[in-house]
């Protein structure tokens, strides 16, 4: 870029922080889309203000071409931001570039492979990190970031705070996940988390860590194809799994929905609100699915004796 282009995008691109920033989007959109609107602009070596429908075509086939549908549509959603919100232009990306609407089925785990799973990973931490995940149905970053404030043994209930959807929920606590957890924070006694990574103090530049989420997802591979399992095993597909299980169970897609923090595909069921009854329900048939699975614990004197 010559200095008037690179000046151009310097005020731009702060303005186009600025407009990520009001709009509420999280630090990881945030990042994702000011790389895109940095990759467009190195891509054509000009400030992108000035770009037209043809130059962006030429763009997204390069995309297209190099890169994964999902990277396509970040890059897509990331410019049409910029000139709705920076350059107050109405930009019509449908004859731009249209990713393709797939819907791939995704892997669900039996109850025993599930267990199988739990029983044959040598980490207590692990062991207890992928049997909250299941038993609450939570997000991998959901599991990672709980606290023992947000554990209510009185009402064997569990707070979830700050999720994808930016809010808060319930979920029933069973019985036989109050009792791992009591197992396993017994091992580290953290003041505050749940799952807190490194070793005592759990502190990094005076920041407390939480578990690697790269260690988790990389166990829970390793230890699916040691099961025998050539499903693509995920964290996510715990959750999944679980949902699963539930509607087996007999659970309103509807509770199920709430339960997870899912946004409903259809109507306004996605604010849809537990009643009391299914709130009951729910628990009840979550603690009786989960009493019927056998978990071989890791004794807590080995999981101290590995650290």
């Amino acid at each position: 870029m010559n200095i008037n282009d690179q000046t151009r995008f310097n005020q731009v691109y702060q303005a186009y922080l600025n407009e990520l920033t009001l709009q509420g989007k999280s630090p990881k959109t945030v990042d994702m889309y000011s790389r895109c609107l940095r990759q467009v602009s190195v891509f054509f070596d000009t400030c992108p203000d000035t770009l037209t429908a043809a130059q962006l075509k030429t763009y997204f086939l390069s995309l297209v071409q190099a890169k994964s549908w999902s990277a396509v549509k970040i890059a897509r959603n990331a410019i049409q931001f910029f000139y709705r919100h920076v350059l107050n232009k109405p930009w019509d990306w449908i004859p731009i570039v249209k990713p393709p609407v797939v819907q791939p089925l995704q892997d669900v785990l039996s109850l025993s492979e599930v267990a199988a799973i739990i029983s044959c990973t040598r980490k207590l931490r692990y062991q207890t990190y992928y049997w909250v995940t299941y038993s609450l149905g939570l997000r991998l970053s959901e599991s990672l970031n709980l606290t023992v404030a947000d554990i209510d043994r009185h009402l064997m209930r569990v707070h979830l705070r700050f999720t994808k959807s930016k809010k808060d929920r319930f979920v029933p606590l069973p019985q036989v996940t109050l009792l791992a957890l009591r197992r396993y924070w017994l091992t580290h006694r953290h003041p505050s988390l749940i799952f807190p990574g490194g070793k005592a103090p759990y502190l990094r530049e005076g920041k407390t860590m939480v578990m690697d989420k790269g260690g988790v997802q990389k166990t829970i591979k390793l230890v699916a194809r040691e099961c025998g399992i050539s499903k693509n095993v995920h964290i996510h597909t715990l959750r999944h799994s679980f949902a699963t299980h539930l509607l087996e169970r007999g659970v309103s897609l509807r509770a199920i929905q709430t339960h997870l923090g899912h946004a409903s595909p259809v109507t306004t069921a996605r604010y849809t609100k537990m009643t009391e009854e299914v709130i009951q329900n729910s628990a009840l048939m979550i603690n009786d699915m989960l009493s019927d699975v056998e978990i071989d614990w890791v004794d807590d004197n080995e999981e101290s004796s590995d650290d």
